[in-house]
């Protein structure tokens, strides 16, 4: 019964992974997800048959091809695909088939969606923000009510935190490597601020902390490969913060141990 139940999860999984790859392209865009019905290819305008638009599978077979005019299918849409299963898998594993899985399931995609929006135009529509926070809120109110005085606590925080250091790139560094393009720069943008907050009302204080912390490290890898290549070094932060969140969230019991053993619990 318990492999029966991850395999129909794993299906459903594939074809959410479906939609948010269409969510990811259409909505960026200002297409309406209703017209067209069928996703077509954007180079040729081709209707793509259902037989072609199985997740996963289809750009295996495809090769990663348009059928009709051979155009390159982007693999972003077969990552979003195989992300989605991913994280529904681990969180059918963490939390089990019930009201808080379905209310996470929702959550951690809104944040996929963000994510592949951010990597590619490195900003996000707000209501997708507003969404996910309203997501996070009622889950907080419903499985965990005292965080969520931690959820606007950590809004707030990083807002003064993202004055400072704002202030300090614009102004001080500015001056010290003399690049005036600095004084338009900001440290954060203003759609990670929501994600921060998420992170803090679901996970707490200190695995709130360590999850940025973890993000944080995540990002700097991309940062220094662009550095190194001398390419736009402005590096997304969603997708890592949701990485790290995804990461401790999924493993917070066994890091609450460690902090316990730590503390000589």
């Amino acid at each position: 019964m318990e492999v029966f139940n991850i395999v129909i999860v794993a299906i459903g999984a594939l074809i959410i992974g479906s939609f948010l790859a269409m969510l990811v392209y259409r909505l960026p865009l200002g297409i309406s997800l209703l017209n067209p019905k069928r996703s077509m290819c954007p180079q040729c305008q081709y209707q793509i048959q259902w037989y072609e638009n199985i997740p996963i599978f289809s750009y295996l077979f495809l090769k990663g091809e348009c059928s009709h005019c051979k155009t390159k299918i982007s693999i972003t849409y077969t990552i979003i695909e195989l992300s989605t299963l991913i994280v529904t898998l681990f969180l059918f594993i963490k939390v089990g088939l019930n009201y808080q899985f379905f209310i996470l399931l929702v959550l951690f995609y809104s944040l996929i969606v963000l994510s592949f929006i951010d990597l590619k135009y490195k900003a996000v529509p707000d209501y997708l923000l507003v969404i996910s926070l309203s997501i996070a809120i009622g889950y907080i109110l419903l499985f965990n009510t005292e965080n969520i005085v931690t959820l606007f606590t950590f809004a707030g925080a990083i807002v003064v935190l993202e004055m400072f250091v704002t202030f300090y790139i614009q102004n001080i560094k500015a001056k010290i490597v003399g690049d005036e393009s600095l004084k338009e720069q900001k440290s954060l943008g203003e759609g990670d601020i929501p994600i921060f907050a998420i992170i803090g009302g679901i996970l707490g204080v200190k695995l709130g902390i360590l999850a940025i912390f973890l993000s944080a490290i995540l990002a700097i890898i991309p940062s220094l490969v662009n550095s190194i290549k001398k390419k736009e070094s402005e590096t997304p932060f969603i997708p890592f913060l949701s990485l790290g969140f995804l990461i401790v969230f999924l493993g917070e019991f066994y890091i609450l141990d460690i902090f316990n053993m730590v503390n000589g619990k």
